[in-house]
C-alpha cells in the first residue's frame, strides 16, 4: 500500500514553519511514501513565492498544488516555471504559465496529481469545466501513472461532491480544499475513491480562516476594507491520509489527519 499525506491550505508563516518543522518526523512515523501540500496561502496568507516553495520542497514535501490565489504574489507568474514540483489549477486559461499536473514517484509507483478550480462563487474564473478537464487529463496521463489524486479547489460543496461521484473508481482520491474548514464527510466511495469535501487548513486556527479575528469581525460590522493580518495562535496541520492499493490504483484506506502545535510555554 502506498501511503500519501495530503495537507490542506498552508496559511502564512505559522503554517509553513510548523510544516517544515514536522515533515521529516511525520514521514518517518507514518511511513509515508509521498506528501502533497496546497500552498496557495503560504506567502503572507495569500499566494506563493519561489523561495517559499523551495523551502517547503527541501523540507520533504513532494508536490505543491495551488488554487485561486495562485497569482496573488507579484512576480510569481515568472517564477512558477522554475518549479517542477508545483502545479497551478489545470482549468485556468491555457496561456497561464505553470504546470497543469504533476507526476511524482512513490516507491516505484507513479502518482498523477492535479487541481481543478470550481466555477461557483469563486472570484477567479476557470477557463474550462473542471469535470471535462479532469476527464481529459485522466485520458492523457493514463499510461503514465499508476494512480491519481485530484484536488477539488471549490467553494460549493455540491460541486465537490458531484466531482467525487463523477471520478469514483477512476482516481484514488478527490480531495476538497479552499474553504479552510474541515468537513465530516471523509470516506471511500463505492468504487474505491477516497473523498472529503474539505481537509481544512494548515495554519493558525484561533482565527477566521487563518486571519486575526477582530479585523474580520469589523469588516462584517461596517463593510470597510482593511488589512487582515495572519493570526498566530493554535497552529495545526490539517489534511488526510490515503492508502492506495498498488495493484488497482484506488483507495484502500482513508482517514482525516490533524496535528496541533504544542505551545512553547506548555
Amino acid at each position: 500500500m502506498i501511503k500519501v499525506l495530503f495537507l490542506g491550505d498552508v496559511v502564512g508563516r505559522p503554517g509553513r514553519e510548523f510544516l517544515i518543522e514536522k515533515i521529516s518526523e511525520l514521514r518517518s512515523e507514518l511511513s509515508l511514501h509521498a506528501v502533497v501540500v496546497n500552498a496557495e496561502n503560504a506567502a503572507g496568507g495569500s499566494g506563493l513565492t519561489e523561495s517559499i516553495a523551495k523551502d517547503l520542497l527541501s523540507s520533504g514535501v513532494d508536490a505543491i498544488t495551488l488554487g485561486d490565489h495562485v497569482w496573488d504574489q507579484k512576480g510569481f507568474e515568472s517564477e512558477i516555471g522554475n518549479l517542477d514540483k508545483v502545479c497551478r489549477p489545470a482549468n485556468l486559461p491555457k496561456q497561464n504559465p505553470g504546470r497543469t499536473h504533476l507526476v511524482i514517484p512513490a516507491n516505484g509507483f507513479k502518482i498523477g496529481i492535479f487541481t481543478v478550480l470550481g466555477r461557483n462563487y469563486i472570484g477567479m474564473k476557470a477557463d474550462g469545466c473542471p469535470f471535462r478537464i479532469a476527464n481529459e487529463l485522466l485520458d492523457e496521463l493514463k499510461g503514465e501513472c499508476d494512480a491519481f489524486l485530484v484536488e477539488a479547489h471549490m467553494e460549493a460543496t455540491s460541486e465537490k461532491v458531484a466531482l467525487g461521484w463523477h471520478l469514483d473508481g477512476r482516481v484514488a482520491g478527490v480531495i476538497g480544499t479552499h474553504t479552510h474548514v474541515p468537513t465530516a464527510d471523509g470516506r471511500i466511495l463505492p468504487k474505491g475513491t477516497a473523498y472529503i469535501s474539505d481537509v481544512g487548513m494548515s495554519g493558525p486556527h484561533h482565527s477566521v480562516l487563518g486571519r486575526k479575528i477582530e479585523p474580520v469581525i469589523q469588516l462584517f460590522l461596517d463593510g470597510m476594507k482593511r488589512r487582515f493580518p495572519v493570526a498566530e495562535e493554535d497552529v495545526r496541520l490539517s489534511g488526510c491520509l490515503i492508502g492506495i492499493d498498488e495493484k488497482r490504483g484506488i483507495a484502500e484506506s482513508f482517514q482525516r489527519f490533524e496535528l496541533k502545535k504544542i505551545p512553547a510555554s506548555a
